[in-house]
């Protein structure tokens, strides 16, 4: 699946980083294409302060990954796909006398790993850098420059590609796996963006 905006201006990309916090999954792989200046760090910023970040946000051009830790609880209130699943699993819970509630079930935190990997020389730095650990099937990846990392990066469930144009920015929203497609689709369109 594949959807495609019109960007006017800086709010309307921090409005597609607050829209992508309504849809994501935990486990979510998403690739950030764009030129320096495209506004990535922009719709990073607005997607984690969406789901209750209160803290600076800043591009990990030097770090290379910028952790974050939110509560699990306030995640699924702005998260419209995962307070459903949320909900359903507290009700089967209720209703499943002989399940024992794990953490998975119920986990109390939600990770999110912002990298840039503009400053990569070689994408086994990667694996030095213990990329697996990261990427361990719950937390959200969101990637600045996947390219250097090709090779040993993980298929991204979607890619959000950013290419400037005379008025705004052009935005490419393309899935890459099913799971992509159920969240690219979900996507609304607000005043501030155009198809």
């Amino acid at each position: 699946m594949t959807q495609q905006l019109q960007i006017i201006n800086e709010d309307a990309m921090a409005g597609l980083g607050a829209q992508l916090a309504k849809v994501i999954v935990p486990g979510s792989i998403v690739y950030l294409e764009g030129d320096l200046g495209a506004g990535k760090t922009t719709l990073v910023r607005a997607f984690l302060r969406s789901l209750g970040h209160t803290g600076a946000v800043k591009s990990p051009t030097f770090t290379v990954v910028e952790p974050y830790t939110l509560d699990y609880d306030k995640f699924c209130y702005y998260n419209e796909l995962e307070a459903d699943l949320k909900l359903k699993n507290d009700k089967d819970s209720l209703t499943s006398s002989n399940k024992i509630p794990t953490v998975e079930d119920n986990p109390s935190e939600q990770k999110i790993y912002h990298f840039d990997l503009y400053r990569l020389e070689d994408p086994e730095e990667l694996e030095f850098m213990g990329i697996r650990d990261y990427l361990d099937g719950r937390a959200i990846a969101l990637i600045e420059w996947p390219e250097r990392g090709f090779g040993v990066l993980p298929k991204a469930d979607f890619i959000i590609k950013i290419t400037h144009q005379d008025q705004g920015r052009k935005v490419e929203l393309l899935s890459s796996t099913e799971h992509g497609a159920a969240m690219v689709s979900k996507i609304g369109f607000k005043d501030r963006f155009q198809r």
